[in-house]
């Protein structure tokens, strides 16, 4: 089977000669891994390795993609409506995005395409904006340069949740010849693609600024800012100019560079990621350092401390968001009564501590913003509860649902509001994040990721999960797990007693209660071949935590080996 698609992609009048030269050079392993499968087009759209094949993203499967969604467009009779189509700094992101205008215009299906490169989140707000049917994102997030993807939107901004999706993932796996996609437009045709730009970035902008809480402070603090080569660098720049802040741009890392040259990784999540803007805001004296993912859809902050700079961890930055956004609302007497907030199954416990100190509910999603995205549709209808922040601990928040999706232009604003209102208190924000400690308890919140590539390690990752689930962990370096839930069954074990996990799709993620307050989450990612290992842990103190955060770590990588 996988000789045979070799052969008629290699000899296929159709495919796209650069791919035909890659497929040329392959050795049976390549040959092998590029199709003993189709690419996954699951819950979370499509990513992957740039390349020939039918496991890889290239002209062909993202045009098979988007026939599939274009398909699902017209059974709902969305063409009227269009779809906003926005795309990433990365390889062949701009041809695919052009090219997905093609193909749905060549199905009378209405387009508008951002005239050059966007933050994801922009694309969410177009979609809103234009009261399109749905959205695609041409990006691989903070994946390495490798890779790129395809992420569908539906009418509210959000991504597809499962159930939309699986409807899309029929109508795609039901197309079985991607290579005989050739879009060629009419004239009429051709007129339904629309070029669009400044006009969605102004109005985009105009709802940013609105978020602010405190938007006349006396502006005293210095920024060191870098997109990473990213989308973010315009909106990111724009808004704060606008709303009065120093802004020192890392300028090595401000070109739309696909290959990230500057850059050690691209990753807010890596400490690598941050090397070159210490290095500025060392030179500059700066008070905080805001970096973006590639798609603006994430931010990492380093702060000052004790005149050098500690990077916070996703789950530290939204427990000051929290803390701030929190106090003002109070502060301002502006805390709806029926607030909530929302974060995910993997996120740590402090935020929820801290926002139920101002008595703020929260609610836990399975990881993936398009849940938290679900939620804030479903109270924007009922009017049950009144949506004031969300957050995932992978790095992305929202602070106001113009947006539904994770938005770092939106998270750098505030956080630069929050990091200016402190520094007036002689406050920095690492001293919050002890006050927070000193209230709510000292946590700390870490990940493993063991990487398996290929067939191979695809077939390990089940192999690991599966063993987990039919012998649950029993203990974690001598501290005795007391519970346990398993979101792919929907189940919670606790004291031998089973209760069901309501509210809540199936997952394969498995999460571990320990005897002390910690917990133990493990699933494979949605996006990359990695099983990933999350680690809340409580301790009386930041060494104590630490310390026991790495003999749990030992202990689990001992236990997967």
């Amino acid at each position: 089977m996988v000789k045979e698609l070799y052969q008629k992609w290699l000899h296929h009048p159709n495919t796209d000669e650069t791919l035909k030269t890659e497929l040329k050079s392959m050795n049976e392993k390549e040959i092998n891994d590029a199709f003993y499968k189709n690419i996954e087009f699951g819950t979370a759209g499509m990513r992957g390795i740039l390349g020939a094949g039918s496991n890889r993203i290239n002209i062909h499967t993202i045009r098979k993609a988007t026939v599939g969604f274009g398909q699902y467009i017209l059974n709902h009779n969305g063409q009227e409506q269009g779809v906003a189509i926005g795309y990433d700094n990365r390889h062949m992101s701009y041809e695919f995005a052009m090219d997905c205008a093609k193909v749905l215009a060549s199905m009378n299906i209405k387009v508008y395409v951002f005239e050059r490169l966007r933050p994801t989140p922009e694309l969410s707000f177009a979609v809103r904006h234009f009261q399109c049917f749905g959205g695609i994102m041409i990006t691989a997030s903070h994946n390495p340069k490798e890779y790129n993807g395809y992420k569908l939107y539906d009418a509210l901004g959000c991504q597809l949740v499962p159930h939309l999706a699986s409807q899309v993932i029929d109508l795609v796996n039901a197309v079985e010849d991607e290579l005989a996609i050739v879009p060629v437009l009419s004239k009429e045709q051709e007129a339904l693609v629309h070029v669009v730009g400044k006009d969605v970035d102004d109005a985009y902008y105009k709802e940013v600024l609105a978020i602010q809480l405190n938007a006349n402070l006396n502006k005293t603090i210095k920024i060191v800012f870098s997109p990473e080569h990213g989308a973010s660098n315009l909106a990111v720049q724009s808004v704060l100019k606008e709303a009065g802040y120093h802004c020192i741009l890392v300028e090595e890392q401000a070109t739309a560079d696909p290959d990230f040259s500057n850059t050690e990784s691209p990753n807010p999540e890596d400490l690598k990621a941050y090397k070159l803007a210490i290095e500025y805001a060392k030179k500059h004296d700066a008070d905080v350092i805001l970096v973006c993912d590639p798609d603006g859809d994430r931010m990492g902050v380093a702060v000052k401390k004790d005149q050098e700079y500690k990077v916070l961890t996703g789950n530290q930055t939204g427990a000051v968001l929290i803390e701030y956004i929190l106090s003002q609302l109070t502060k301002q007497q502006r805390l709806p009564n029926n607030a909530i907030m929302f974060n995910t199954v993997v996120t740590s416990d402090l935020g929820e501590k801290i926002a139920s100190s101002y008595g703020v509910e929260t609610e836990k999603t399975l990881t993936g913003f398009k849940f938290i995205g679900e939620k804030v549709a479903k109270y924007e209808i009922n009017h049950e509860k009144t949506y004031v922040f969300g957050y995932e601990e992978s790095y992305g928040s929202l602070i106001k649902d113009f947006v539904r999706d994770k938005d770092a232009t939106q998270a750098c604003l505030m956080l630069a509001e929050a990091c200016n209102y402190y520094a007036l208190e002689s406050k920095t924000l690492y001293d919050v994040l002890l006050d927070l400690y000193h209230k709510h308890g000292t946590y700390d919140e870490s990940q493993i990721a063991i990487t398996l590539k290929g067939q191979e390690g695809a077939l390990k990752i089940q192999s690991i999960m599966q063993t987990l689930r039919e012998h649950p962990l029993k203990e974690v370096a001598g501290v005795k797990v007391i519970g346990h839930q398993d979101f792919q069954r929907l189940i919670e074990v606790k004291d031998n007693q089973e209760k069901a996990l309501v509210g809540f799709t199936p997952s394969d993620v498995l999460k571990f209660y320990l005897e002390d307050g910690s917990w133990i989450a493990v699933r494979p990612s949605g996006t990359e071949p990695k099983c990933k290992i999350y680690f809340d842990v409580v301790g009386s103190s930041e060494e104590d935590a630490k310390k026991k955060a790495a003999t749990f770590h030992k202990a689990m990588q001992e236990y997967i080996k």
